[in-house]
């Protein structure tokens, strides 16, 4: 039996290859939203909820998982960390998809500014003046407001009213909120910089998915500086960067 956990980017390429195969896999992810995306694929086990240590190790007993496929967010180190230990543990097989970096061929760009956490916002935004946008997420917004930052700082999150609730609930301005789902094309991002007056905006290193090219140009057309975190650094073994390269590996190793 073949385990994947699979963040809500390429898992239906993934699932829609090894299903030409078998549906003796048990598939996990973090969350709702991943039952709409994965619920027509095949396999003898879904999960749709966060799972800790040891409820991986009850699934790898209970289906007999031989390997773990870690196609999880570049930045869910915990849920990598967490499946590594487990493999290791265990002694069954890991395997990690890992996107290609977007900003691999961008590192000399003088508009780029590579930062390891969050905390080292504070010291960058200090030579920044003007509007910042951030786009890393709900999860680390609060994070950033609690930063001594004299920024007016705007963040564009999922329109979820659970979401939006939790930042208004601590302090953070509707002025200073975009609901809005992406991924959309190079307009939108363009008149969301024109509109707030963004001249700086924060990002992760997510890969090309969730339209990352679009926000990047859109950003490099209007001479806004670009901050972006760093991704975490985990010694991930048997990494693959290109889905048909790690499928024929397991069709070759585990089929």
């Amino acid at each position: 039996m073949i385990g994947f956990v699979l963040g809500t980017g390429e898992g239906r390429e993934i699932l829609s290859f090894i299903n030409k195969y078998t549906d003796e896999i048990v598939v996990s992810t973090a969350t709702q939203y991943g039952y709409e995306i994965y619920k027509d694929f095949k396999a003898k086990y879904f999960n749709y909820k966060p799972l800790n240590e040891a409820e991986f190790e009850e699934l790898v007993k209970e289906f007999g998982i031989k390997v773990f496929v870690d196609g999880s967010h570049p930045y869910a180190s915990e849920v990598s960390n967490t499946l590594i230990n487990i493999c290791r543990k265990m002694n069954i097989d890991y395997i990690r998809y890992e996107r290609k970096s977007y900003f691999t061929d961008l590192k000399d760009n003088e508009n780029i500014i590579f930062i390891d956490k969050y905390e080292d916002l504070e010291e960058v935004l200090k030579s920044i003046e003007g509007n910042v946008l951030n786009t890393t997420g709900s999860n680390n917004a609060l994070k950033i407001d609690a930063l001594n930052i004299e920024n007016r700082i705007i963040h564009r999150i999922l329109p979820s009213p659970k979401v939006i609730s939790k930042l208004l609930d601590n302090g953070i301005s509707m002025d200073n909120i975009i609901a809005i789902k992406g991924p959309f094309g190079i307009h939108i991002n363009d008149g969301i910089i024109k509109e707030y007056k963004i001249r700086c905006l924060i990002t992760k290193d997510s890969g090309l998915e969730g339209g990352m090219e679009e926000k990047i140009e859109s950003a490099f057309k209007n001479d806004v500086k670009i901050i972006v975190i760093k991704r975490p650094e985990i010694n991930y073994g048997e990494e693959f960067n290109d889905i048909q390269n790690m499928m024929d590996f397991i069709r070759l190793n585990y089929l």
